[in-house]
Order: C-alpha cells, then sequence, then structure tokens
C-alpha cells in the first residue's frame, strides 16, 4: 500500500489494523479499555512506532532509536496489563489482538535494525546486538504474556517472572551448581577429550592403519547413548565430579577425532605437491599446510563438543552426584514440584553453554580470519 510515494511495509499495515480491533473487544470478561488506565500510553506508544514506519522511508538513527523507544514502552505497558488483576488469567480478544500488533511491531523494527548499513564499526556492532537482542526480549515477554494471560499453571510452565524470582534468591545456590557441573566436570573433561581427540587423529594420519582401526571404534561408541556410558562411569570414578569428567571426555574424544581428521585430508594436492617440491618434510607440511587447513573443522568440533560436554555433564549427575549439580538440582526439584528452580537451572545451563560457545566462536574468527566463509566484500 501506498501513501503518496510511500510505500507501507505489510507488517506495519496488519499492526496497525490489528491495534485498531483491539479496542472493539474486551480484554477480560466484563472489563473495558476504559478500566485499564495504562491502555493509553501503551497503545499511544504502539500507534507512534508505526507512524515513524510510515513515514520514515529511509529510517535515520534517530527514528530506529524513537521506534525502539517507543517499543519498549509499549511492551512494558502491555506486560503491565496482562498482571492487572481484571486480566490475570482471563485475557481474551481485545488483550491478545493488542498482543499480535505488539508482535508485529517488534518484527518491522528487527527488520529495520537488521536492514541498516552504518559506516562506523561501533554502530554496526550496535545493530548486530540490539536485532537479537530485540527477539530475545520479545521471547520472553511472549511467555510471560501466555503463561500470565491464559493462567497456565506454575507446575506446567512458570512465566518468565517467577523463573526470575528463583534466580534472584537463588543466587548462591546455583553459583554452587555452576562450579561443580562447569568448572569441576565439563571444562576439566572438555579440555582432556579434545586434546585427546586431536592427538589420536595426529596418530592416525601419520600412521594410517590407526586411522582405520580408530574410525569404526569411533563411530561405534559414538552411537551408544549417554544413559549407557553415565552409570558406568559412576560405577569406574566414583560419585564426585571424576566421573562426569569421564563422561565428558567419552562424548567429546570422536567428534574431535573425526573433524580434525576430515580437516587434515582436505589440503589440496597443488600446496602439497609444492611443499614436497621444495623438500619440505612431513611435519613442514603439516604446520604450512594441512593444519591451517584443518582449523575450520578443528573449531567446528570444538563448537559441538561444548554443547554436548555440558548435556553430558548434567546427564551423568542423574546417575549419582554430591548433593550439588545442575543435573542434581534439575532431578530434585522436579520431585519437589518446584519448576521454578527446575528453570532457573536450565536458564543457567543455557547461558553457560552460548558464553561458552560464543567464546570459541571469536576464538575461531580470530585464527581463520583467512578463510573464504569469514570474509567480508568490499
Amino acid at each position: 500500500m501506498n501513501v503518496g510515494a510511500r510505500q507501507i511495509p505489510g507488517s506495519v499495515l496488519v499492526g496497525a489494523l490489528l491495534l485498531v480491533g483491539a479496542f472493539f473487544g474486551a480484554p477480560a470478561p466484563e472489563v473495558k479499555w476504559d478500566d485499564l488506565a495504562g491502555i493509553w500510553v501503551t497503545a499511544g506508544s504502539l500507534a507512534g512506532v508505526l507512524v515513524l514506519s510510515i513515514f520514515g522511508s529511509r529510517p535515520s538513527l534517530w527514528s530506529r532509536a524513537s521506534q525502539l523507544a517507543l517499543l519498549g514502552t509499549a511492551l512494558l505497558g502491555t506486560l503491565d496489563l496482562v498482571h492487572q488483576e481484571s486480566v490475570s488469567g482471563s485475557a481474551q480478544a481485545g488483550f491478545w489482538l493488542l498482543a499480535i500488533s505488539l508482535g508485529f511491531a517488534v518484527w518491522h523494527v528487527m527488520q529495520r535494525f537488521s536492514q541498516g548499513k552504518p559506516k562506523q564499526a561501533w554502530l554496526q556492532m550496535t545493530y548486530r546486538i540490539i536485532v537479537p537482542g530485540i527477539f530475545g526480549v520479545w521471547f520472553l515477554a511472549l511467555w510471560e504474556l501466555i503463561t500470565i494471560g491464559f493462567g497456565i499453571p506454575r507446575v506446567l510452565l512458570p512465566s518468565p517472572g517467577l523463573v526470575g524470582d528463583a534466580i534472584s534468591g537463588s543466587l548462591n545456590i546455583l553459583a554452587a551448581d555452576f562450579q561443580q557441573t562447569v568448572v569441576r566436570a565439563v571444562i576439566p573433561g572438555f579440555v582432556i577429550g579434545n586434546l585427546a581427540g586431536f592427538a589420536a587423529a595426529l596418530a592416525a594420519d601419520r600412521w594410517g592403519f590407526l586411522g582405520r582401526g580408530l574410525l569404526p571404534v569411533g563411530n561405534l561408541v559414538s552411537a551408544i547413548p549417554i544413559i549407557g556410558i553415565a552409570p558406568i562411569m559412576v560405577m569406574w570414578f566414583g560419585f564426585d565430579w571424576q566421573s562426569k569428567a569421564a563422561v565428558v571426555v567419552i562424548m567429546t574424544f570422536f567428534p574431535m577425532l573425526v573433524n580434525t581428521m576430515s580437516g587434515l585430508r582436505s589440503a589440496g594436492a597443488m600446496e602439497l605437491d609444492l611443499m614436497r617440491s621444495i623438500g619440505a618434510s612431513h611435519w613442514q607440511s603439516f604446520a604450512q599446510v594441512r593444519l591451517p587447513t584443518a582449523l575450520p573443522f578443528i573449531f567446528n568440533a570444538l563448537k559441538i563438543n561444548s554443547a554436548l560436554a555440558l548435556i553430558g555433564a548434567i546427564v551423568a549427575e542423574f546417575f549419582g552426584t554430591p548433593i550439588v549439580g545442575m543435573g542434581f538440582r534439575i532431578s530434585t526439584e522436579v520431585g519437589r514440584m518446584n519448576m521454578e528452580m527446575v528453570w532457573a537451572s536450565i536458564a543457567l545451563a543455557a547461558v553457560s553453554g552460548s558464553v561458552f560457545y560464543g567464546l570459541l566462536a571469536v576464538a575461531e574468527r580470530r585464527a581463520t580470519f583467512w578463510h573464504p566463509s569469514l570474509r567480508r566484500l568490499p
């Protein structure tokens, strides 16, 4: 749709229609919009986002920042509305039309920031952070709106607000769980497993018969479910962190082995022939050609193992552990029906895994900046 010479994006048009339609439906049984004091601030902020979208065909930094501020105000207002006693647990069509309209506004603001191409480096980094940030905040807000608006029991699905309260009230417990699971089990197991897998790949590359023998064994062990390995490791190494680290070693060893061997074999024949033509030894060819070529494969294994290591340690804690650890906390609190604490532990595990993965991604970009997948076109 065009307004003069301006084209209205479809997401803006649909969001505006839903916003208008929201006022023709009741937000809750026997409740009118006039009974909710903050509705006009919420609706006005949301309308401001849509108006700026219509009259900003080439959005400036100011218009984007204004849209983001208005979107935040509308989001906070909607969350406040759903927590009103008259709406909580009984939200109806009018409220949900308002929430869906907010979703279309979120969609459009994310699209505007993702299309922006500022020249300043710091602004480019800011835009890259804002887009996933908006999506993450909207995901949590939608979760809150659904659980509170429909009155879902906390045993089935607690709201993010309740999970946040559980986190803030149990920081000491979660810190001890993090130290037991991540610091004492995941990190040692991750380091040992990856180093062992890398060393085995080097040996298999140097002596071909080892590779022909190790790969079938690796595929066999990889197919063994973790719930079959974890109890055995607990019997062998005891109930403390050593058995969990052993599970992590087993889970990370073979992905590193397979990926490193694949990477070493991916070196180009022309480069290797050139190294042989100048009289380079096996280890010189390895250091100058084959290892750099294998680095993307190695980092791929590290990123895969960052998730496997955390999963392995948590599942291993289900089969016996001291009274501390993420897996112990999850299994114990499920039995007590304390689902807020269960989700708090899950959130801690998710954040830990994401930070671990992000650090590896940063290291990969610095070590393999020359790789075509990381080059930027001018």
